[in-house]
């Protein structure tokens, strides 16, 4: 990835607007494809069943889980009230962490699937890119072990943000922002591992790729995680950004070459596959 003939890099508002393009054509990719829209509900479906699951065992055994991680307070006079305090914080902290952890959860369930479903938007944009395909297993063990590595930088951020938000003003204002921007980021992060990983770029060299394009980053990102905020919306819009996360990296983040188009007239602008699709 030299550079030479690549795209030039858009930062700021036209960045971030054309981030929101990528999402939005990957959205409308998946309505034009409704058979792949389904195929990538079914990982998205199953985590939320298990997630679901976990909540409602959660909900119903917090003040359990409470009195077990509170047996100092067994002589207090006010022990129930406590520890229906405590069940609460555990329950909504258990329900942050569902929000952070779905995604990277439903990527990991959902390899297989989301992997079809970002090779055939690449094949329907031109074909496949020369890259560095691993076995299934080594493809899975190293996408656990990324979303692991990117859940600790997501911590890393939003532990310090979830205490800033108790401050007055701040913590209702510029907190939430902030928080939005930072797990916008890492979502897109999540989102075009698997184009990257196809292309023979590793996590580091990943991060630095979004990085060097921060604000395309955010402008993918951030719309997806606001809407991922709503109920049940993550489920229906999970393909549609897995899709858009393939055309973010074929077509701005790392333009690649892909076999049969170094003859000429058939290579487009930058060594990537020519764009042939309506947006």
């Amino acid at each position: 990835m030299s550079g030479i003939g690549r795209p030039a890099v858009r930062r700021g508002v036209g960045g971030f607007a054309e981030g929101v393009g990528f999402c939005l054509r990957g959205l409308a990719w998946v309505a034009r494809h409704p058979r792949w829209w389904l195929f990538g509900l079914i990982p998205a479906l199953i985590a939320l069943v298990l997630y679901v699951l976990a909540l409602i065992w959660l909900g119903t055994h917090a003040t359990d889980v409470a009195a077990w991680a509170t047996p100092f307070a067994d002589d207090w006079g006010w022990r129930d009230t406590f520890r229906t305090l405590v069940g609460l914080v555990i329950f909504v902290a258990g329900l942050a962490l569902a929000v952070l952890t779905f995604t990277a959860v439903t990527l990991v369930i959902g390899d297989p699937f989301y992997e079809k479903l970002s090779e055939q938007v690449e094949e329907d944009l031109g074909g496949l890119p020369d890259g560095g395909d691993l076995p299934f297993w080594a493809s899975l063990f190293r996408s656990i072990r990324d979303s692991l590595v990117t859940l600790w930088w997501v911590l890393l951020f939003s532990v310090p943000l979830f205490v800033l938000g108790f401050v007055p003003v701040v913590g209702q204002t510029v907190v939430p922002v902030v928080g939005a921007f930072v797990s916008g980021f890492f979502l897109t992060v999540e989102l075009t591992a698997l184009a990257m990983e196809r292309r023979g770029l590793r996590r580091k060299e990943r991060f630095a790729l979004l990085r060097s394009h921060m604000s395309a980053s955010l402008g993918f990102g951030v719309p997806l995680f606001v809407a991922f905020m709503v109920p049940l919306v993550i489920v229906v819009v999970m393909p549609g950004a897995v899709a858009g996360a393939a055309m973010l990296v074929r077509l701005r983040l790392a333009p690649a070459t892909v076999p049969g188009n170094d003859i000429p007239g058939r290579q487009a602008p930058g060594g990537q596959a020519r764009d042939t699709r309506p947006a």
